[in-house]
């Protein structure tokens, strides 16, 4: 079966300079999701078109796969029909997935030279780390992101909050929440206080809440979980607290897709979502509003993603 390259979350700038020495003419097919706001197609074809400039020999085609999770579905399928990309952006969960399927060649036999080690170890030691296991770096860090709470400032003034001041641990947010939480004369809620996402990417919002708790979901090999351990029990107990004892956040599966919305719309006064989302809420949002990173129980953190 043929092989691709998977970004995972990278670009590799380098191999694709070595395979414009070794051949006159080469096609590089470049698969790509699209699952934040903003111009990404735009911005992508420009940077392939930037590429192609000063790679003449180089061709690369742009494929937009859908969402993440389309793109490792199609991405599989094209490699076990033999039409699998050169190269792909994907999730790095992923990573264990490519490699049990045999569908990904490691990235280091590509690193030769003193300049491309010392390209690799400019990443962030922390976005290098779910790109690699076993010795070997299946992933080049690209679009990376992690999540942080975003909150409307006009919503905070009214609730006689500072509008400057993001909540920073747990039970500041639930205590923030319930300041912020409007329901009219019948009962029925008109402003959530906060609102964490629980479909398209449920379990990278979860390890937010394990990273916040000092526990993590798995070992490095991918071969043990951890969803046992008190710590993580502790952090689904808050999500769902949040529901059901501070009644401050929606009932039921809450949409990823849907959560910039209901922030732009006033549905809801903070939300968790990716920095992926800066440029999106910077356009659409008609008020101000602030970025923070998110609050803690046991420590700071985010997930990268």
């Amino acid at each position: 079966m043929k092989t691709f390259c998977s970004w995972l979350t990278g670009f590799f700038a380098a191999m694709f300079s070595a395979l414009a020495f070794a051949q006159a003419s080469v096609e590089i097919s470049f698969y790509y999701p699209v699952a934040v706001g903003g111009p990404i197609t735009k911005i992508v074809d420009g940077l392939a078109a930037d590429f192609e400039k000063e790679n003449p020999g180089i061709k690369v085609r742009p494929i937009y796969a859908g969402a993440y999770q389309e793109a490792i579905t199609k991405a599989l399928t094209a490699a076990k029909g033999g039409d699998a990309p050169t190269t792909a952006v994907l999730l790095s969960t992923d990573m264990f997935t490519l490699i049990d399927e045999d569908a990904v060649v490691p990235f280091d036999t590509y690193i030769k030279t003193p300049e491309d080690q010392a390209w690799v170890k400019g990443f962030y030691s922390a976005f290098m780390e779910n790109s690699q296991t076993g010795g070997k770096t299946w992933g080049i860090p690209f679009q990376r992101s992690t999540i942080v709470l975003y909150w409307n400032k006009e919503m905070f003034k009214e609730a006689g909050l500072d509008p400057n001041k993001a909540p920073a641990t747990w039970a500041e947010m639930a205590s923030y929440a319930q300041k912020l939480t409007k329901r009219d004369a019948s009962g029925k809620v008109t402003q959530w206080g906060v609102q964490i996402p629980s479909s398209g990417f449920p379990y990278w919002l979860f390890q937010a809440l394990t990273t916040e708790n000092d526990v993590i979901l798995m070992n490095p090999a991918g071969t043990e979980t951890y969803y046992d351990k008190q710590g993580v029990i502790e952090a689904l107990q808050f999500w769902v607290d949040l529901v059901n004892k501070y009644k401050v956040h929606p009932e039921g599966i809450v949409e990823w897709g849907t959560t910039p919305k209901d922030f732009f719309e006033r549905k809801i006064a903070m939300m968790w979502t990716t920095t992926g989302n800066l440029t999106n809420v910077r356009s659409n949002a008609k008020f101000e509003f602030g970025v923070a990173m998110l609050p803690a129980n046991k420590r700071r953190g985010s997930p990268t993603g």
